[in-house]
């Protein structure tokens, strides 16, 4: 595809996916002390599937790891999943500070992330979340639990599933894998290597690491596709025109994870970028909830 067909597409696409208005969830509940550090719940509205509580989607939002995107963004997606069954919750994390990022994937401007400020935080919604839920949102299965992330949130989807594979003297590892059903990662930024190589998000990766001269040192920590195999059910849905996280990432990670001995879903959609994933108005959000929803029932 044409560089100029496909820069329409992506335009064309974020506007839609951020045309619409935000969705205020049914309850918020903190998991520590910083403002950021909070997770929306969105009790199911549809049907909840074969009997009893609603499966739970842990939803991880996108912005290439920078604070001018935060997860209202994706308020109108978690409701969507809520209207097809599911119960929602979006977690907000701590991100890298600073103005001018244009795009959830990202732009030239702030920094990405904090280290390790962004990592202790999903760490603790994680951790966290079960008593939540059954406080918070008693339509949920803490039992049945699917992470799902976007670009960035992609990322963190796949590191939280993997904390227990994360090197011994890592903050975060934990001594088993959590109780998941599975991650579906939307466009994740899932190989740093290949990111940074790329420049996905101008250099994101590399910032959300601490920079240049961290980014070795730090990417056994942080990098997905260095923590294989989780043992833990994934599957990647990409969009094969995405100019802002690459097909390529995609198929790097489900290929360190073959050669890992592991088996991840990669499901290609033709003619989608980066945004539809995650717009409600977009056929592929709909095959998003079908491959959510494999895991979770």
């Amino acid at each position: 595809m044409p560089d100029d067909v496909a820069a329409a597409r992506t335009a064309a696409e974020e506007k839609s996916a951020f045309s619409h208005p935000p969705v205020d969830p049914d309850a918020i509940a903190s998991y520590g002390d910083h403002p950021d550090q909070v997770i929306d719940f969105y009790a199911p509205r549809g049907e909840s599937g074969p009997g009893g509580p609603a499966p739970l989607v842990v939803l991880l939002h996108g912005g290439a790891w920078r604070a001018t995107y935060d997860r209202r963004h994706v308020t109108p997606f978690a409701d969507f999943l809520a209207r097809r069954g599911f119960a929602v919750a979006n977690v907000e994390y701590r991100r890298g500070a600073g103005e001018g990022v244009s795009g959830s994937g990202g732009g030239a401007g702030p920094v990405a992330g904090r280290w390790p400020e962004t990592f202790d935080d999903v760490a603790a919604a994680l951790d966290a979340l079960p008593a939540l839920v059954r406080e918070t949102l008693p339509q949920a299965d803490p039992r049945r639990i699917v992470l799902a992330g976007h670009s960035a949130g992609g990322h963190l989807a796949l590191w939280a599933a993997a904390r227990h594979v994360l090197p011994a003297d890592a903050p975060w590892r934990t001594a088993r894998p959590a109780p998941l059903r599975g991650v579906v990662a939307l466009a994740p930024i899932a190989d740093f290597s290949v990111a940074d190589k790329l420049e996905v998000c101008q250099g994101a990766a590399r910032q959300l690491l601490g920079g240049a001269d961290k980014f070795v040192e730090r990417q056994p920590y942080a990098d997905p596709a260095l923590l294989l195999p989780t043992g833990i059910a994934t599957t990647l849905v990409q969009g094969r025109t995405d100019t802002v996280v690459p097909q390529a990432v995609a198929e790097s990670y489900a290929d360190a994870a073959a050669k890992a001995g592991e088996v991840v879903g990669l499901t290609l959609l033709e003619d989608v970028g980066h945004f539809a994933l995650i717009d409600p108005a977009a056929d592929a959000c709909a095959v998003v909830a079908e491959e959510l929803g494999q895991l979770a029932w």
